[in-house]
C-alpha cells in the first residue's frame, strides 16, 4: 500500500512541476472511470465527458497551488460527485427516488471512502516511530494481547500500553477532523 502512496505523491509532485507526461498518466488512468461515475449520476454522456474534462482542466490550471491531502483517486471521485450534483442543480433535473439505485451508489461512495481511509491509516502507521509501529502492528494486525506483545518484545505491559496510546494519538492527529467519528 505504501507503494501506491509513494506513486501518488510522486505523480502529484511531477504534475505540480508542470510535467505533462505525469498529467497524461493521471488523465489516462482516471478519465474513463470518472466519466462512467458521472454518467451514472447524470444519465447524460455528453455532460459526463464535459464534467470530467473540467475536473482535469481545473487540476492542470491550478497545479502550482493545488493541495491534495487525501489520495488522488479519492479527490477525483469526490470532485466528480460534486460536479455531477452541481450540474443536476443547474439543470434542475428532478429524479424520482425510485429511479436511483441507492445501494449501488452507496457502495461506490463507500468503497472510495473506505479505500481512502485505509490508505490514510497505512500512511499514518508508516509515520509512527519504529517501536511504536511494531507494537501497534502486533496489536491490530496480529491481534496479540498487550501481555503477548510485552513478552515477545521483552518490554513491560505498561510500555506496550503507552506505545499503543501514542500510536492512536498520532494516527488520530494524522487523520484530522474528517474522521473524528472513528474515535
Amino acid at each position: 500500500m505504501s507503494e501506491i502512496i509513494d506513486n501518488s505523491i510522486t505523480l502529484l509532485r511531477r504534475i505540480k512541476e508542470g510535467d505533462q507526461v505525469a498529467f497524461k498518466e493521471l488523465f489516462d488512468t482516471y478519465f474513463t472511470s470518472l466519466t462512467r461515475f458521472i454518467h451514472y449520476l447524470t444519465n447524460d454522456q455528453h455532460a459526463s465527458e464535459e464534467l470530467t474534462l473540467d475536473i482535469f482542466t481545473y487540476l492542470w490550471d491550478n497545479r502550482e497551488t493545488f493541495e491534495i491531502k487525501l489520495s488522488i483517486k479519492a479527490y477525483l471521485f469526490q470532485a466528480a460527485r460534486n460536479r455531477a450534483i452541481n450540474w443536476l442543480k443547474q439543470k434542475q433535473v428532478t429524479v424520482s427516488i425510485d429511479d436511483i439505485d441507492a445501494d449501488e451508489l452507496s457502495a461506490d461512495s463507500s468503497a472510495v471512502e473506505t479505500e481512502e481511509l485505509y490508505t490514510l491509516i497505512q500512511a499514518a502507521v508508516l509515520n509512527l516511530p519504529d517501536r511504536c509501529r511494531e507494537v501497534f502492528t502486533l496489536s491490530r494486525e496480529e491481534s496479540m494481547t498487550n501481555k503477548e506483545i510485552a513478552d515477545r518484545l521483552g518490554i513491560s505491559v505498561k510500555t506496550v500500553e503507552a506505545q499503543l496510546t501514542t500510536a492512536l494519538r498520532r494516527i488520530k492527529k494524522f487523520l484530522g477532523d474528517k474522521y473524528y467519528y472513528l474515535w
